[in-house]
């Protein structure tokens, strides 16, 4: 686990190759304000769940691109002078070393996507 009474950013693989990923019962399992656990390796990425309400700092990933795709809620993603407002359905990927952040206003479920050494808090 890394992260500090804020954040729980779970890093181990949830799910193996041929295992049912049910995010629906993953998130109404949830109590937590800020989780995130890695569900399964995909060739050189993970995919990640998070299940958000509140802010994270700004930080970057200096080798590996993320995705952010929105399950339910809303999640705003800051990037160098601009934000972008994402709803159900909707993703955004922010390239490496692009500083950024992210922050959810009511509590949100996502699916992120990055390379497998990506470190979730920034490099």
């Amino acid at each position: 686990m890394i992260g500090n009474e804020k954040y729980n950013i779970n890093t181990d693989i949830k799910f193996e190759a041929l295992q049912l990923i049910d995010v629906q019962q993953l998130s109404n399992q949830c109590q937590e304000k800020w989780f995130n656990q890695t569900l399964c390796q995909v060739n050189d990425s993970v995919v990640r769940l998070g299940i958000i309400q509140g802010e994270f700092h700004w930080h970057k990933h200096d080798k590996e691109d993320e995705l952010f795709y929105v399950i339910s809620g809303k999640l705003f993603v800051e990037v160098e002078g601009r934000e972008i407002e994402l709803t159900p359905n909707q993703g955004f990927m922010v390239p490496r070393e692009v500083l950024h952040r992210t922050r959810a206003p009511e509590r949100t479920v996502m699916l992120m996507m990055s390379g497998c050494t990506v470190t979730p808090v920034g490099d």
